[in-house]
């Protein structure tokens, strides 16, 4: 058993904190669920630096460091919303995964789609989890705290 703990999402006042929290790129073009997520980490008291992209291609250059933007260090998590302008979530997805550099990110959806067929592509490019948004405060709540004790028991890849 190693003697360090795998990164994690960091909770406030917690009994520890792990030396390198995961670090969440939330990837979503619509300002009130991004108000919203934020509130359910504040809520939540999850201390993890929370990075936004209004889009595929502002994320991908997020997680590159390209275009004048700061690299989103590793570990981190993707919170993916499908539906966005320029690219999509994807047409995201399919460039992450063809990026050797970037194939391994941890990505959960959390769309308004409860479509079937989206849920199966997203799937079949190898997303963690699939979360259809409600627009309700209780609902994000409830999906990141049901993310955060995933989090919690995983270890994620560096």
């Amino acid at each position: 058993m190693s003697a360090t703990m795998p990164p994690r999402l960091r909770m406030v006042g917690g009994l520890s904190d792990p030396p390198d929290p995961a670090t969440v790129l939330l990837v979503d073009d619509d300002t009130i669920d991004v108000m919203a997520i934020r509130r359910a980490f504040k809520t939540l008291r999850i201390n993890n630096n929370l990075v936004t992209a209004g889009d595929g291609i502002e994320a991908l250059d997020r997680l590159r460091g390209t275009n004048g933007l700061t690299k989103v260090p590793r570990p981190h998590i993707v919170l993916l919303d499908l539906s966005m302008p320029r690219m999509g979530g994807v047409e995201f997805l399919s460039e992450l995964r063809d990026d050797p550099d970037l194939c391994r990110t941890v990505v959960f959806v959390m769309t308004t789609s409860a479509a079937s067929e989206d849920r199966v592509r997203a799937y079949q490019m190898n997303i963690a989890g699939y979360v259809v948004k409600r627009h309700s405060g209780r609902s994000f709540v409830d999906a990141i705290g049901m993310l955060r004790q995933y989090w919690s028991v995983i270890q994620l890849p560096d």
